[in-house]
């Protein structure tokens, strides 16, 4: 009779022991796999945590007040600072360095209720009482006297309460998109502004590097290729306050869904050297905010203004008749 067959036998119970020499490692596995997942997330939140508090802060007194229900109202700045431009920053052209200090060179008005929004952009040009002098003067001029007189400008001049405050400047700009992976947006047809240093050669969704983006917000002449021809925008500076609406939109959105806290803080931690907020935005609201934005859209709302001259200067008044249920739309009184 033959033998039985011995390596049969061996490389049975060889395997046998191997899978016992491994089930230990495994239930160690399974043990220590959620703690890892928890340490991680820790990790993250104390991250951001830490990141979202490393911001400038400024403190603007009563001039922003406590949202009273679900609604929040943040007034969103785009400042014109040069701090750290020289000639040799990508799109120096774009930003403009050799200009000292701040000014305000975009305005807007957010509002988040739930997953709904709207924005509305308020022209630099908009002929207020300045808070701080009493004096009439465009509400650009308001930012002179910091960004406290803004606040109080705009409640006092608009009636809308601003529960937060967010400015950012123009390298900040730039970093914050790089920190997203570029932003796409939809061009109807290729764009260009010489001055801005925006140029885009063909149409449909574009993704824009942090300096593109930087010279599409700021285009002031803003020129399309339309079968061939040049058409420059004629609606001005209203053509320019929608683009930035549409930036805005699109990061809100982009930010929004991803659900990624990582990517929130990296945005967050790109903007840290040149982003100033108010001294009660925290952790929670930043994120808040961008959990609240997943997969909307918020509406753009157009303040009804007239243009005027004052003196010389061509300026903007609102409209009083036609105001007030649009900036009831914001809270105002």
């Amino acid at each position: 009779m033959a033998p039985a067959p011995r390596a049969r036998r061996g490389r049975s119970g060889g395997g046998s022991r191997l899978a016992r020499a491994f089930r230990p490692k495994l239930r160690w596995l399974w043990l220590y796999l959620p703690l890892a997942i928890v340490a991680c997330l820790v990790g993250v939140l104390v991250w951001g945590w830490t990141t979202v508090n490393g911001l400038y802060r400024i403190d603007l007194g009563n001039a922003i007040v406590p949202a009273t229900g679900s609604a929040v109202n943040y007034l969103i700045v785009g400042s014109d600072s040069r701090e750290g431009i020289t000639s040799d920053t990508p799109n120096a052209g774009a930003i403009g360095p050799g200009v000292a200090g701040r000014r305000s060179d975009t305005i807007i008005v957010l509002r988040v209720d739930g997953s709904e929004a709207k924005m509305m952009s308020i022209p630099r040009d908009l002929w207020v009482t300045n808070a701080a002098t009493g004096k009439k003067g465009r509400i650009n001029a308001a930012y002179d006297a910091g960004p406290q007189n803004l606040v109080r400008t705009v409640t006092t001049n608009l009636g809308i309460p601003i529960n937060h405050y967010v400015e950012v400047d123009f390298v900040s700009f730039s970093s914050m998109v790089e920190a997203m992976g570029g932003i796409t947006i939809d061009f109807p047809h290729p764009a260009h502004d010489d001055r801005s240093g925006l140029n885009v050669t063909a149409s449909g969704p574009v993704l824009l590097d942090g300096t593109q983006a930087l010279a599409y917000v700021r285009s002031r002449h803003y020129t399309e290729v339309i079968d061939g021809r040049d058409v420059t925008d004629p609606t001005s500076d209203l053509g320019r306050q929608q683009r930035q609406q549409t930036f805005i939109r699109t990061v809100l959105k982009t930010v929004g869904e991803t659900r990624n806290p990582v990517t929130a803080v990296k945005l967050v931690g790109a903007a840290s050297d040149g982003v100033r907020v108010d001294s009660e935005l925290g952790f929670t609201d930043v994120f808040g905010l961008a959990r609240n934005m997943a997969g909307s859209q918020p509406v753009s709302v157009i303040l009804p203004t007239t243009p005027t001259t004052k003196g010389r200067a061509q300026v903007l008044e609102l409209t009083t008749s036609a105001a007030p249920p649009i900036l009831s739309q914001f809270g105002a009184n």
